[in-house]
């Protein structure tokens, strides 16, 4: 089954200004990676667990691996999804799916049967490649008591499985294929290479859209702009399944010759073993990782001198947190950073030096975009006035899989409504203040209130519940539940707990923190006012904090 459902937002005319210009070069990843095992042959694009992939073998394996999918029934536009960690198949089934013309669905490892249950028939995914079993938990027996249930998933395939499943083939079985490599017509760069779910205000995750041209434009512009060149080491601790792990992660070697470094579980003390190992100068990672790493290396007097760029963003980050990076290590420059899923680093940083004021108190210039702030009404505020932001580019999404979701999204000129809300400084830098939506920035996760709620009114206990964003030290935000409970019900955090893991939610998506009150605070019309219940918990915070010594 194909996909001609996705239909991506493209203007023909801007789209020919944008090729015309070198903003969209119109090469696939296949064309970048049979281009660069052709002229670099031995070059490593990838190292994983100290296993190192070059060119040429990426080249041949993915090979290997399209033949067994075209012999499976695979064909363009088909959409096929990973549920792998930072693995090197990943950057194989990845290949693949850009030769054969598949539009590839990465699913965060965290997602658990309900989400991945959504994910799947939203996106009609004929196959999906999971590992066996990743941090304790077994992926594979999740999918394959969902199969009953999706209709169009035709495929199940393990990744680094050890147990023979019955149905299931293992990818190193695909990768020894001796199916014969088909005559393949070469895929537009225009059509959908990418369909990321993020969450919705509604509870919905949206499908994201993105083509080769998209991508590669928002990635290389920026690898342009923070000095990557040629031989130069990355680190990718990200997930590969969000859009920073999957571009900078997956496919920036493919472009630009340099060499990334896979990490699949985020780990301080290895990540400063793995730059000093392998000369690491860059990465990308949101800001626990940041300050994580700053605070190893500080206590240990390790100022990894071979790092030289790390731009942060995907949760709040602290303009501290940016000035320690230059009296901590040796010779990095961090900034912050701002994008989204939809629209991938709207602005860039702050890079040079004098500039370091602005890095750190500001989300950065815009490069590449054209951005406007609006108010309520749609009309433009002026430098220092509050609006929401919104941004069109060469490297801004082609829309929602759903036509509705991108009809509310776009307006008559083209520019996409983020949501977010900020304001653009004298020197014409943009900071973001908060959100229009109701989300919840985890980490960078981010987590939809309204799914959260329904999930809550699952259990018999709760009448009614509110969920908001709730301080945290190190993840920037997480999940706190402000309740109206039934008289003599249990709604013990304990409780309320098992309620949600029995419906298969990710660990990450329950609270932290549940407070239980008689009643919200509404607005006239009804409406929950979060901004107070927000200020709630701050307060509670702050008084349960432990004094500050004398």
């Amino acid at each position: 089954m194909s996909a001609p459902r996705l239909q991506p937002r493209i203007d023909p005319e801007q789209a020919r200004r944008w090729k015309a210009s070198g903003a969209w070069e119109d090469l696939t990843l296949a064309d970048r990676a049979q281009a660069l095992a052709q002229q670099a042959p031995t070059h490593v694009t990838h190292r994983e667990a100290g296993v190192s992939l070059t060119a040429e073998q990426a080249w041949a394996r993915s090979g290997r691996l399209v033949a067994a999918l075209a012999a499976q029934g695979f064909v363009a536009g088909d959409v096929i999804a990973f549920q792998t960690p930072n693995w090197l198949e990943a950057v194989l089934i990845n290949l693949a799916a850009a030769r054969l013309g598949l539009v590839v669905c990465p699913i965060v490892p965290i997602y658990r049967e309900r989400e991945v249950e959504l994910i799947l028939a939203d996106c009609g995914a004929k196959g999906i490649f999971v590992p066996e079993r990743f941090r304790g938990f077994d992926h594979l027996a999740m999918v394959q008591g969902l199969r009953a249930r999706l209709p169009a998933l035709r495929h199940v395939w393990s990744v680094r499985g050890e147990t023979p499943t019955p149905g299931v083939t293992d990818l190193r079985a695909l990768l020894e294929s001796d199916a014969p490599l088909p005559a393949l017509p070469r895929t537009d760069p225009d059509a959908v290479k990418l369909i990321l779910y993020t969450s919705g205000t509604t509870g919905r995750p949206k499908a994201v859209l993105h083509s080769h041209n998209s991508l590669a434009r928002s990635m290389r512009r920026a690898a342009q702009h923070w000095g990557l060149r040629p031989g130069d080491t990355t680190l990718m601790p990200s997930p590969i399944t969000h859009v920073t792990g999957y571009t900078y992660g997956l496919e920036l070697p493919f472009h630009d010759r340099v060499r990334a470094v896979l990490m699949d579980k985020w780990d301080a003390a290895a990540a400063a073993d793995l730059i000093e190992a392998e000369q690491v100068v860059f990465t990308l990672c949101a800001t626990p990782f940041l300050q994580e790493l700053l605070d190893l290396a500080e206590r240990e007097q390790r100022p990894l001198p071979s790092l030289r760029t790390f731009p942060c963003g995907g949760a709040a980050v602290p303009p501290e947190l940016i000035h320690r990076v230059a009296r901590v290590f040796a010779n990095c420059r961090s900034f912050r950073v701002y994008g989204s899923s939809e629209a991938p680093v709207i602005t860039l940083g702050y890079v040079l030096p004098g500039q370091e004021r602005l890095a750190a108190e500001t989300d950065g210039e815009v490069i590449d975009y054209e951005v406007k702030l609006v108010d309520p009404n749609g009309d433009e505020v002026g430098p220092g006035q509050e609006g929401e932001i919104c941004a069109r580019g060469p490297g801004l999404f082609l829309g929602y899989a759903n036509p509705e979701d991108t009809a509310q999204v776009f307006d008559a000129q083209g520019y996409f409504h983020t949501g977010d809300v900020g304001y653009r400084t004298p020197e014409g830098a943009i900071v973001f203040t908060g959100r229009i939506k109701d989300l919840i920035n985890r980490g960078g996760e981010k987590i939809s209130a309204k799914e959260v709620e329904d999930l809550l009114h699952q259990h018999p206990g709760v009448l009614q519940a509110a969920v908001v964003a709730m301080p945290h030290p190190r993840l920037g935000e997480t999940v706190c539940a402000y309740l109206v409970a039934a008289p003599g019900a249990d709604v013990s955090i304990e409780a309320v707990s098992r309620t949600l893991a029995a419906a298969g939610v990710a660990r990450q998506k329950m609270p932290e923190k549940l407070v239980v009150v008689d009643a919200f605070p509404t607005t006239a019309s009804g409406k929950v006012k979060k901004d107070l219940l927000r200020a709630d918990v701050r307060e509670r915070l702050a008084q349960a904090a432990p004094a500050a010594r004398p």
